[in-house]
């Protein structure tokens, strides 16, 4: 059974394209659950009207899907809590100069 620790590891090789971090990095990952082998993430987006949004949540899905013990992957999108850069790991708002 995948554990939460090897979600995140996974979904942290999903990179956005616009800002060039890890979307775990970035704090868009809101929700895992694990029954099982079935992962249930809820995450959100920078913006509502990013145009790489179904990129990402299908990448976010295909990665989920490759955890060991993992027998169905779903990916939420969700606007609440609205994300803002307070969400980043510190590492990540320093490197793009927001503190």
């Amino acid at each position: 059974m995948p554990t939460q620790d090897d979600i995140l590891q996974a979904l942290s090789t999903v990179v956005d394209p616009e800002v060039g971090l890890a979307i775990t990095d970035l704090g868009l990952i809101y929700d895992i659950q694990i029954e099982g082998g079935k992962v249930a993430v809820k995450m959100t987006l920078t913006t509502m009207g990013c145009p790489l949004a179904s990129r990402l949540i299908q990448q976010a899905k295909d990665v989920v899907e490759r955890v060991e013990g993992t027998t169905e992957a779903r990916v939420e999108l969700v606007w609440d809590p609205p994300w803002n850069p307070s969400m980043m790991r510190d590492e990540a708002r320093a490197r793009l100069g927001i503190m």
